[in-house]
């Protein structure tokens, strides 16, 4: 059955904030204008013949543009719904994953804030199992959803774990 269709029986899918592009897209910047000053760099060193330098920056920016341009949709396809036994959590767009995290598992529930998602009132939630390839981060959630989510996930993870 493709994601599609799993995705097609369960309802009531909440979706991360959209301010998350805007994080992303700062990070994306960030990370261009590091590159970009190394391409120049190398160009300014060893001249504007150096093919090295013309890779770097053309590269820089192609990967900058794609980002820019992918960023929007990728946090769209972020999703996370609560059922009665667990947790379910969508992302991705050419490569999906759709992981479903059941309460009694959850080891840790921890909520995480970068510098520029904080500024805008964002956090991070990250759900740690004994199972290292299910640990799951839902990022992009406004900062009092998070605390509350993370509240209502540790209560019902130590109602499962008291019925084991």
């Amino acid at each position: 059955m493709s994601r599609r269709g799993l995705e097609a029986g369960i309802t009531g899918w909440q979706r991360v904030s959209n301010r998350l592009i805007a994080v992303r897209l700062v990070g994306t910047a960030v990370g261009a204008v590091v590159g970009l000053a190394v391409g120049i760099g190398i160009l300014v060193l060893f001249g504007p013949t150096t093919w090295v330098g013309w890779i770097v920056v053309g590269v820089v920016g192609l990967n900058a543009l794609i980002q820019a341009v992918l960023t929007p949709r990728g946090v769209r396809s972020i999703g996370w719904v609560l059922r009665e036994d667990d947790l379910v959590v969508r992302r991705g767009l050419l490569l999906s994953r759709l992981v479903a995290v059941p309460y009694g598992r959850m080891q840790l529930v921890d909520v995480n804030r970068g510098p520029v998602a904080q500024l805008l009132g964002l956090a991070e939630l990250r759900l740690v199992t004994a199972a290292a390839a299910s640990d799951v981060t839902l990022p992009g959630l406004p900062e009092a959803e998070a605390i509350r989510l993370r509240d209502a996930l540790v209560e019902r993870a130590e109602e499962r774990r008291v019925g084991l």
